[in-house]
């Protein structure tokens, strides 16, 4: 008792033993002394255990003390990983909670030297130190990668291995509706985890739980209120913004009405928008801006018409560039173009939209009512003239009225856009018919040009090239003419919409032509039937040739594709020699070029001399089924 009464150590217990077995002690009495012995070292093994105890619980009031500072969700995190390791002496400790990605936890601290489990790794639940999340219970184990008490996952083993861990202990971090974490503990040597270590830790998981989930409600709402009142500031300057729009619409309007010029009102509205406007007219000629140049860019305009009419109001054409189209009812007067580096809120928008109506109203104001009539009356003239719905007469007044010189030499044009690029197709039309001074017409879909030209095929590319960029779409282009004269118009336009069809039939979509490039189907689609054209654009430089030197190379042709392109046989029927034959071929090489003989050409070659044949035969020159002459020339 004196022993306990000193709180000596334990040793001095055995030493009193000892040295009365070394005295002689009676048998009886060290019986008695060895019990004492072993009641005094129950007494003090109960002793030391409620010691532990009671430091432990210090520690956790010290733990929950310093949880209870108001830490942010991180630095508790933190924090209670770092006790967590420090209350069991343990090697590493780290937390994991559940993320939206179902069957998966995260990382979000860790606490001593760890290089697997690092802030951010995702770790699978449902196995092993993870299952807690499942059975909401502490999980423990001395060694456990050879534990075969619990079904094991081969990635989380696999980190395990990494850090060589052995004992490692988990509970459960919730509160209210289940757990939504687990903290971890664990040593790098087998560890028996006794049972006041466990229920210590459970008593810190419980405790932590519930703060980490105060602290994380407090972030989100921090984050709701940080969000509303962000709300709240971007409402107070959409007011702000909608508040300046009307103002300015209200001081543009007052400068229409009270008679100042474009230049004036593009100025103002470049203010107000913060940018460089334009105001462009309907055929894209720039009629005030605040830039005092025209743009690099020649497709940007046209372009930029095309998008804002074809959306009907203010668009993005590209990065820093909006358009919005002036309008009269369905009439295009033109276009109002911001650049701008600022972002452009719905505000800036709209107040761009009004700046196109107040353009509008100056426009009309300006007598622009009458260009729009003397637009419409010019679309109304080439629907007359391709529909041939008047007379010729009449065409010729309304001609000179509009001052239309049919006399001169003019091209019919049929562009056919694919898709939703039509309406854009037409906006452009009335840009392009303005600066090349022809008429634009819109025909079931299809945009139709008479534009002043000579060649037709060349007047198509042009139309082709110019309007294929602006689209981006598809677009097939036929030709016909030239023509002269209202008359010929309408036979031009039909022999134009032929074209078209034999382009969509021969694959040639989304590229443009005229019958003369058709080859021999040409001479069914041209009104004219041109076949002197044909003959001239396929065998013209052999016929010539033969007329020029005395020679036989039409002759050779005609015997070769009747041989069936044997040289040798094409000979025989013309009474020479093979060699005189394959010299003749090579000059036919020269003049019509190596692929003369390709499928396709030779179809169109053996037509042309066929034509020719007849076309002689009957003016009479030689019978319709003449024979070969014969010769021996070198050619």
């Amino acid at each position: 008792m004196e022993l306990l009464a000193s709180d000596a150590p334990p040793d001095r217990f055995e030493s009193l033993l000892t040295r009365a077995r070394s005295s002689g002690m009676p048998g009886p009495q060290l019986d008695r002394l060895e019990n004492a012995r072993k009641l005094g070292l129950h007494i003090y093994s109960q002793l030391d255990r409620r010691q532990q105890r009671e430091a432990s619980l210090s520690a956790l009031v010290d733990i929950a003390r310093e949880l209870s500072a108001p830490y942010d969700l991180k630095t508790l995190l933190k924090v209670t990983t770092r006790r967590a390791r420090m209350l069991l002496g343990a090697d590493i400790s780290y937390i994991t909670l559940l993320t939206s990605e179902k069957g998966t936890a995260r990382v979000e601290a860790s606490d001593g030297h760890v290089s697997s489990f690092h802030v951010g790794m995702q770790i699978p639940h449902g196995a092993g130190s993870s299952d807690v999340l499942t059975t909401s219970a502490p999980f423990w184990s001395a060694d456990y990668l050879s534990d075969a008490r619990f079904p094991h996952h081969e990635r989380l083993d696999e980190m395990v291995r990494a850090e060589e861990l052995r004992g490692i202990m988990a509970v459960p971090l919730s509160h209210g509706s289940g757990p939504f974490g687990v903290l971890h503990v664990a040593d790098r040597e087998p560890r028996h985890f006794s049972a006041d270590e466990v229920s210590l830790m459970s008593s810190l998981g419980d405790l932590a739980g519930a703060v980490i989930e105060k602290a994380w409600l407090m972030d989100r709402t921090a984050a709701e209120v940080e969000m509303l009142q962000r709300r709240t500031e971007e409402a107070e300057a959409g007011h702000r913004q909608w508040q300046e729009v009307g103002d300015l619409h209200e001081f543009l309007m007052s400068q229409v009405l009270s008679g100042c010029d474009l230049q004036s009102l593009a100025e103002a509205a470049a203010d107000g928008l913060g940018g460089v406007l334009t105001i462009c007219a309907g055929d894209g000629t720039v009629l005030a801006s605040t830039a005092g140049e025209q743009p690099d860019d020649e497709l940007m305009i046209p372009r930029a018409m095309m998008d804002a009419h074809a959306a009907g109001k203010a668009v993005r054409v590209k990065n820093s560039l909006w358009a919005a189209p002036v309008l009269m009812g369905d009439e295009n007067l033109g276009a109002v173009l911001l650049r701008t580096d600022r972002p452009l809120w719905d505000s800036g928008v709209r107040l761009l939209g009004l700046v196109a109506q107040a353009t509008a109203v100056l426009l009309l104001r300006q007598n622009s009512h009458g260009i729009v009539m003397e637009s419409q009356a010019r679309d109304g003239f080439l629907d007359d003239l391709v529909n041939r719905t008047r007379s010729t007469r009449e065409l010729d007044r309304r001609a000179r009225k509009l001052g239309v010189a049919l006399e001169e030499s003019y091209v019919v044009v049929v562009a056919s856009p694919v898709g939703d690029a039509r309406r854009k197709a037409m906006i452009w039309a009335s840009s392009y018919a303005h600066r090349h001074d022809g008429l634009k017409s819109e025909q079931a879909g299809r945009v139709v040009f008479l534009l002043p030209g000579t060649d037709a095929a060349e007047v198509a590319r042009e139309v082709h090239n110019d309007l294929s960029p602006l689209l981006r779409h598809l677009v097939t282009v036929s030709a016909a003419g030239p023509v002269s004269g209202a008359g010929p118009i309408h036979r031009s336009y039909l022999e134009a919409l032929r074209c078209l069809e034999v382009m969509g039939a021969l694959g040639l979509s989304g590229r443009s032509a005229a019958a003369s490039e058709l080859g021999f189907l040409g001479l069914l689609v041209s009104d004219d039937h041109d076949v002197d054209g044909f003959i001239e654009s396929v065998i013209g430089p052999v016929a010539r040739y033969d007329d020029q030197r005395l020679t036989q190379l039409t002759d050779t042709l005609e015997a070769f594709f009747h041989a069936s392109g044997s040289p040798t046989h094409a000979a025989k029927a013309l009474h020479v020699h093979p060699n005189t034959v394959a010299r003749r071929l090579e000059r036919v090489s020269e003049l019509l070029g190596e692929d003369w003989h390709r499928p396709d050409r030779a179809l169109e070659v053996q037509l042309a001399l066929k034509l020719r044949r007849m076309r002689s035969a009957l003016m009479g020159r030689e019978p319709l089924a003449g024979g070969h002459r014969t010769g021996a020339d070198g050619e």
